[in-house]
């Protein structure tokens, strides 16, 4: 229910509506394709650029969504929090649903791209269920910690555009994981993005440079997070009434 409201209260009285599901990745897309894809020649292993990105931006999408929803979501229902008991995890776990509409949203456009451009999925298809549920875990990891901490420290929703805008560039999205050096690429995983944008990539076009060693160590980065995060949520979740 929380869920839904959110969605609901997100495009009430814009003007487009549920259209910035796919303006805000197409948008994006567009960009990167004329200034990094044309103009300064960046690699995209052999795909389409703007196939090439667009791909890595509907996870992005649901990621940077979420750490910004989930991370400011138990202030913004304050009203919730200290007047009715619930479990406080439904909070930020209904930001990171409430992302699902507008990945499923992009989701069909990128279907009509792929299909425009000739390419069609491979067995590795299948895996998809599991790098969508992947990426939302990384999301819901981040989130946790992120909600817990701006109860305390009002700090965190000032430091959380900067925070999406350089864990962007820190992403393979606008460029390949192949151009990292093979002997830093399990390192590269560390940021468990690169796993979720990789394994898309794997997924829906067959190819990517970064399945293997980096997406093992993403998927232990993000079980770690999320493991920790929820400990470190549950342990803080008494005090929320109080502090917030």
């Amino acid at each position: 229910m929380i869920a839904y409201r959110d969605i609901k209260v997100r495009y009430k009285q814009t003007v487009f509506g549920a259209t910035w599901a796919i303006l805000q990745p197409f948008l994006t897309m567009v960009v990167f394709s004329v200034f990094l894809g044309r103009l300064a020649k960046v690699p995209s292993d052999g795909i389409p650029y703007p196939i090439f990105t667009y791909t890595a931006l509907l996870p992005w999408q649901v990621f940077a969504h979420a750490i910004n929803e989930s991370g400011t979501s138990l202030v913004a229902n304050q009203q919730l929090v200290t007047k009715v008991y619930f479990p406080r995890l439904v909070i930020p776990i209904s930001a990171v649903l409430a992302g699902l509409m507008d990945f499923g949203i992009a989701f069909v456009v990128l279907l009509g791209m792929m299909f425009y451009y000739g390419i069609f999925p491979t067995s590795a298809v299948i895996t998809l269920p599991f790098f969508i549920l992947f990426a939302m875990a990384t999301a819901l990891a981040v989130g946790l910690w992120l909600s817990a901490l701006n109860v305390q420290y009002r700090d965190v929703r000032y430091t959380l555009p900067f925070l999406t805008q350089l864990w962007l560039f820190a992403t393979p999205i606008a460029y390949p994981s192949s151009l990292i050096p093979a002997q830093w690429r399990a390192i590269y995983g560390l940021n468990p993005m690169a796993g979720v944008v990789e394994g898309f990539r794997w997924a829906l076009l067959g190819k990517a440079g970064g399945v293997g060693s980096l997406l093992i160590v993403s998927v232990l980065v993000v079980m770690l997070l999320l493991l920790s995060g929820l400990a470190y949520f549950r342990r803080m979740e008494k005090t929320f009434a109080d502090v917030i």
